[in-house]
């Protein structure tokens, strides 16, 4: 036979202790499925105890199970009253919930460094920050000291968010490109040519002209970060040393940006 759900109202389906099956839309201690309306034509079934959910249509068509639909009833306002959505509701719910699903998605393959083989302690490194740099929670520097075509030695400090959001950085992390100090960096020096280039970014102020050396300014907190190794690097910043084989020298200073609530 036929089972219908009055809207508003759930069905508790009863089994008692002698076999006997009845259904109620009062709850109680005999009561083992919780039927109830989700939308037109779904319906949604809750086990009493192990509180888990499904959907089904009435074609029989399952939709969701488990935590994901006990997620996505609760997301649409279910709490067990009974209160049931209009179906354009609970359509255009479900696919912001989709959307909002495919963008965490989506940000997860835009990490260049997603999917690859990382044998080097540097490029290893650069992907255990990416996301955070990426995402704002953090800023790093990366001073990298290295000898170029040429057989100079040459030296950076690297706004790495900055090079995030210019560069493509899936050939770094491939191995096909190898990340190298740039005139337009915020420090660049040749060792052999004595030439110094001084450039600010979006992200930090250089300061150069003062006692302490080389001073970058956090352009979001306002934070100084001082990568003298002789000295404290700063609030929130940490400095790391880094093995590797790519280069004669890398350094990593860390800055956590504290946002305010």
């Amino acid at each position: 036979g036929s089972l219908y759900c009055r809207v508003g109202i759930g069905f508790h389906l009863q089994i008692h202790p002698d076999g006997h099956v009845n259904g109620s839309h009062q709850g109680s201690l005999l009561s083992i499925l919780e039927i109830f309306a989700v939308s037109q034509g779904i319906v949604g079934i809750r086990g009493v105890f192990s509180n888990k959910f499904l959907a089904m249509s009435k074609k029989g068509k399952l939709h969701a199970s488990n935590e994901d639909m006990a997620r996505q009833l609760v997301e649409l306002g279910f709490r067990g009253s009974g209160e049931v959505l209009k179906r354009e509701d609970f359509v255009a719910r479900k696919a912001a919930a989709e959307a909002s699903r495919l963008s965490e998605r989506h940000q997860q393959k835009t990490l260049s460094s997603a999917g690859k083989e990382l044998k080097d302690n540097f490029l290893k490194a650069l992907a255990e920050r990416e996301e955070a740099n990426r995402n704002g929670k953090m800023s790093s520097i990366i001073f990298i000291r290295d000898r170029n075509a040429r057989g100079q030695e040459v030296s950076a400090y690297i706004d790495y968010a900055h090079r995030l959001k210019v560069e493509e950085f899936d050939a770094y992390f491939s191995g096909k490109k190898k990340l190298f100090p740039r005139r337009t960096d915020l420090s660049f020096y040749n060792w052999d040519k004595n030439i110094c280039c001084l450039n600010s970014s979006p992200n930090y102020q250089v300061i150069a002209e003062n006692v302490c050396g080389l001073l970058f300014k956090n352009k979001s907190d306002r934070k100084i970060i001082n990568v003298d190794p002789k000295v404290y690097p700063g609030d929130n910043t940490t400095r790391t040393p880094i093995k590797t084989d790519l280069y004669l020298q890398v350094v990593i200073y860390d800055h956590v940006l504290r946002r305010k609530l």
